[in-house]
This record gives structure tokens, sequence and C-alpha cells, in this order.
């Protein structure tokens, strides 16, 4: 199954993204609801993909401070559905 289809929009998720840095790895959490997913080119002229430029497949999500953050999703994203508050 297609991960848009296990979180459409109005789902409510945490996402949980690792970053390696130079002596530790750090994970970083995110919740909020779904609100759309994209593919967007990364302005990369070097990528070599559609049209010279690599897509990346991003989440933007509402917080519940109404905040709007857009997370790119990577193959160490982690996302995990909440219950509906």
């Amino acid at each position: 199954m297609i991960i848009e289809e296990q979180f459409p929009p109005g789902t409510p998720v945490c996402v949980t993204q690792t970053f390696e840095m130079r002596d530790k790895i750090v994970r970083a959490k995110v919740v909020g609801g779904v609100q759309a997913w994209e593919a967007l080119p990364t302005g990369s002229w070097h990528a070599h993909g559609k049209n010279d430029k690599l897509w990346l497949k991003r989440l933007k999500l509402r917080k519940a401070d109404g905040e709007i953050t857009l997370l790119i999703i990577d193959d160490t994203t982690e996302i995990a559905k909440l219950e509906k508050a």
C-alpha cells in the first residue's frame, strides 16, 4: 500500500525522523494532522531526476497550535497513526 493511502488528509500522526550527526544520532518527533502529501523538486541541477531535478516526497502537517510544517519523508522516517483527540 502506498504511504499516502495509509495516512490521508485529516489523519493525526506522530512523525519520527532520525538524523546522523558527527558523533551522535538525533531523533526528532513532530505530532500533527496530515494536511497534504506533495512531491516537489529539490532545485538541485545535478540530481538527474525528472526534468533534471530530484523529486522528494513531502508531508504537510498542521500542529495542535496551528503551525504548518513541511517534512521531507525518506526511508528512515517513521509515521505512526494516532487516535483522534
